[in-house]
């Protein structure tokens, strides 16, 4: 546990470790302080994402590209996911859904802006291989239209056809499970070389824990994730009123900053040293993960945990975002370059996204 604990030690992030425990004995100590709560919950799970990053990268690195890619579809955004599963079996639908197109736009938007604004202040211009951007883009578009028909259909007509909905909500989420599945062994096996340089400079000055710690790290931080995300979930509606916020805000915003906060860091870091490949296949690789399999995966599990099935029906303004930040995504890497005021741009259709959800969210029900 060596290598763990001297992480630990060069990761200023990880010393929030210490509202864990707060958290979870906060829920006893103080079950009525949902503000409270809410706040030391989103602080203790920031470095919990940053620490299960890390060992889901341990564990990818020793187990070859084709397990190491599983393990990165399912694990690489588990914190979003155990968030939104503590909301589904919650019942919190509109929480669930918010969180989705939330971490699609943050990190179609918000990573990738970000990692051209701090690449670009350092390096006058930088390249990328625009082929995997090509493909993580029209993953997204994908995506989105899947999402779109659904929203259309249960808008159209007066009479909403719930059954129709969520037969072909579910319909749509196996077709997009197996479609990302597919999209793993075309990049991954049939044509890998066109991919080769997404990574290129990744782990050169990065030491990976032994197997045995990163499996029981995983093991360990999964537990304490679902721990805190209950607490997150349980307090967030009040909380959210007392701070002036909608549940769709938090969703669509804080959740997804805060559970990307780990990715960001990596994205981040590599653009300051000239590896926006890495950035790039960090941000759109993440969110093509979110909206071909996770939230698919939502749909088909609240037929078993929640309350009642859940469709791929969102609110108008959350497929328009969606929309809008795949094509940002596939204009902004069409030309496989990049400069700090191609950041600045995409950042700024992440600020109009979140003043318009805090000031005048949208009224729809889950």
């Amino acid at each position: 546990m060596g290598s763990a604990l001297d992480y630990l030690r060069r990761t200023p992030i990880l010393w929030l470790l210490v509202f864990v425990p707060v958290v979870i004995a906060g829920e006893h100590i103080w079950p009525g302080a949902h503000t409270l709560l809410f706040l030391l919950s989103v602080a203790a799970i920031v470095p919990l994402a940053a620490l299960l990053s890390q060992a889901t990268e341990a564990v990818a690195a020793r187990t070859g590209d084709t397990i190491g890619a599983l393990l990165n579809a399912t694990l690489g955004n588990l914190t979003e996911l155990v968030i939104a599963l503590m909301a589904l079996n919650a019942g919190q639908y509109l929480l669930v859904k918010a969180s989705i197109a939330g971490a699609i736009v943050t990190n179609t938007l918000f990573m990738l802006g970000g990692s051209f604004l701090f690449g670009g202040l350092r390096h006058h211009l930088q390249e990328f291989n625009r082929v995997n951007a090509r493909f993580q883009a029209s993953l997204l578009f994908l995506a989105t239209v899947a999402v779109l028909v659904p929203s259309l259909i249960g808008s159209a007509d007066s009479q909403p056809q719930t059954a129709f909905t969520q037969q072909l909500s579910a319909g749509l989420s196996i077709v997009l499970i197996v479609v990302y599945g597919l999209w793993m062994l075309f990049s991954l096996r049939t044509h890998r070389e066109l991919f080769v340089s997404a990574g290129s400079g990744h782990g050169e000055d990065e030491v990976h824990w032994p197997l045995a710690t990163g499996i029981v790290v995983l093991l360990a931080v999964t537990v304490l994730v679902a721990l805190v995300s209950e607490v997150f979930v349980g307090s967030v509606q009040v909380a959210a009123e007392e701070l002036g916020m909608t549940p769709a805000f938090v969703g669509f915003i804080v959740v997804a900053l805060v559970g990307a906060a780990a990715e960001m860091a990596t994205a981040f870091a590599a653009a300051r040293k000239d590896r926006l490949d890495l950035s790039v296949g960090v941000a759109l690789g993440s969110a093509a993960q979110i909206a071909l399999f996770v939230a698919p995966l939502l749909v088909l599990l609240s037929y078993v945990i929640g309350p009642q099935p859940m469709n791929l029906q969102f609110w108008p303004g959350a497929v328009v975002m969606m929309l809008i930040a795949t094509m940002a995504a596939t204009l902004l890497s069409n030309g496989g370059r990049s400069a700090w005021y191609m950041g600045v741009l995409a950042l700024t259709v992440y600020v109009i996204f979140g003043m318009t959800l805090f000031l005048l969210p949208p009224q729809v029900q889950p």
